[in-house]
């Protein structure tokens, strides 16, 4: 049987024994309830009828009265005022009858003449003791429920009879067949409205399921199961409304996920940048950092038929790239220094050879012991001796010779000092090589002259202080915090990932050790505080230096 069928006979089963149950239990209360209401009604009836002047007054005159006047053979109670009183009121009301009686139970006004006189039927004990009394009973004039209330004395305020107010006990269950009647109807009406709720249900539920079977959705869900955890990326899938419908291994790992399916996307622990990949839904590979990850993120929208299914956000890892990307920087910049001092050397060669070529051997000799000084790579960094680390001495002169290239003066500040060795040298050259990358730019592009960044090390123990100051124009003031991923003045477009990572990646190396990078000074403008007028960071990086050789900086 087709799920289609399935779903139509068991809704169809459901809503009939919801209105089986539901019409049983209406029947059972609608005659207390249709009781309760016509009691209600002749209670009211007597209420009024009881505090009607004339008949209050009309009954204590009975009452008070000697014996033998309120009897079957006086005339004057069939064509008196409280006769008439109380048959207007059932004439009115159409009640079952209303009895008039005085304070012996005899009868004052009844819709039998022939009646009048005599005690009733029905014990009026309650009402004469002064209280209201509503009930089913069986009189002269049938079944009935009825109500009865006292009469009191308009000037004692003494109970001197009471009335009692009856509706038919056929009228009660003539409304209660209609409403049972129309209850039959209504419920009908109900099971259709189910019928068709049902159909509807049966074939929405095709439409979302794609008109697939259940045991062919069984085996797309142990497809997908598979697919989604043995492929190497990570994977985040919501639904239209932005609800986690899937997240596979990979995503959890990468991005340090809880499982989350079911909740809003926003309460997943995403940064916000992934987020914002998210819904922006373009297509567009991002970069991203999370925890000590550099991945990259791209999401895309989920259509068919011209329906909006959700969104998949794949995630891949490029740490390994990122870590790579920056060791190749520091190798590609001794590379250049090197091509530059082949150049040098070359022409340093070229010198010395039309020197000997004239016979001016001394003037050569001059010139190559002013040159013996520099160093097989020639010019070095000033200061660089103050660097005990080989990792962070080559990194410094490859980026200074970098700089050079780009018209920048790469300097090391008076401070430095660095007997130690680095722990951690690719965390270490991360931080320090984007601190340097955005300084060297941003005095190239400044155009102020002389170009210079200014870098500085100092040692602290096991600790590492860098301080990297510019000559550049300063952090724009459009840019509150420079540290957010993505956030850059420079285009994007020409980077596959898009700019803006490499201060948000260094906070982040530097916060996973215990330290921190900051912006000390905006920059902007010269104070004696910053002199050279651009931007200032600092960076802290903890326990990421070896101790030193004591003897170290004796030999030096």
């Amino acid at each position: 049987m087709k799920l289609r069928t399935q779903v139509l006979l068991l809704q169809s089963a459901v809503v009939a024994v919801a209105l089986g149950i539901g019409f049983t239990v209406f029947a059972t209360t609608t005659e207390d309830r249709v009781t309760d209401e016509h009691g209600q009604r002749a209670l009211a009836i007597a209420r009024a009828v009881s505090a009607d002047g004339t008949v209050r007054s009309e009954v204590a005159r009975y009452a008070a009265a000697d014996d033998g006047v309120v009897s079957p053979d006086n005339p004057a109670l069939a064509s008196g005022s409280v006769q008439e009183a109380a048959e207007a009121v059932r004439t009115a009301t159409g009640a079952l009858f209303v009895v008039i009686t005085d304070d012996q139970g005899l009868r004052l006004a009844h819709p039998d003449t022939d009646q009048l006189g005599l005690r009733v039927s029905t014990d009026p004990a309650e009402a004469l003791a002064g209280r209201e009394v509503v009930t089913s009973q069986r009189g002269t004039l049938g079944d009935s429920v009825r109500a009865k209330v006292p009469v009191t004395d308009p000037s004692t305020g003494r109970v001197v009879g009471e009335v009692s107010v009856g509706i038919s006990t056929e009228r009660v269950r003539s409304d209660l067949r209609s409403d049972l009647a129309d209850a039959v109807l209504i419920a009908l009406a109900a099971l259709a409205c189910g019928a068709v709720g049902s159909l509807l249900l049966a074939n929405r539920w095709k439409r979302l399921t794609l008109g697939l079977e259940p045991e062919q959705l069984t085996e797309l869900v142990r497809e997908q199961e598979a697919v989604l955890h043995g492929i190497s990326d990570g994977v985040v899938g919501t639904d239209a409304r932005g609800a986690v419908t899937v997240v596979n291994a990979e995503a959890r790992r990468l991005l340090d996920l809880d499982d989350g399916i079911g909740r809003s996307v926003d309460t997943l622990g995403m940064t916000p940048r992934l987020l914002d990949v998210l819904r922006a839904a373009d297509g567009t590979p991002v970069a991203a950092t999370t925890g000590d990850r550099v991945v990259v993120a791209v999401s895309r929208r989920v259509v068919r038929d011209g329906r909006n299914l959700g969104t998949v956000m794949s995630v891949r890892d490029r740490t390994d790239i990122e870590t790579l990307t920056r060791e190749l920087d520091a190798v590609k910049s001794l590379s250049t220094a090197l091509r530059a001092q082949r150049h040098e050397f070359a022409n340093r060669l070229h010198l010395i050879d039309g020197l000997l070529r004239q016979g001016r051997a001394e003037q050569a000799l001059e010139y190559i012991e002013q040159i013996l000084g520099s160093g097989p790579l020639g010019q070095q960094l000033e200061g660089a001796d103050a660097l005990a680390d080989p990792y962070l001495h080559a990194f410094l002169t490859a980026k200074a010779a970098h700089a050079r290239e780009q018209g920048v003066a790469l300097v090391l500040g008076e401070n430095t000092w660095v007997h130690a060795t680095v722990r951690v040298p690719v965390d270490v050259t991360t931080v320090l090589g984007n601190l340097l990358d955005n300084a060297i730019e941003a005095a190239r592009v400044s155009g102020h002259m002389p170009a210079e960044v200014e870098v500085e090390l100092v040692e602290n123990g096991p600790d590492l202080h860098v301080s990297v100051a510019d000559t550049g124009d300063g952090v724009d003031a459009g840019l509150p915090d420079v540290f957010v991923e993505g956030a850059t003045t420079r285009d994007a477009s020409t980077v596959p990932g898009g700019r803006g990572m490499g201060l948000a990646l260094a906070r982040r190396i530097a916060r996973l050790h215990g330290g921190d990078v900051v912006l000390a000074d905006r920059g902007g403008r010269r104070t004696p505080d910053n002199p050279t007028g651009g931007a200032v960071f600092l960076a802290t990086l903890p326990g990421v230096l070896d101790e030193g050789d004591a003897g170290w900086a004796e030999r030096i």
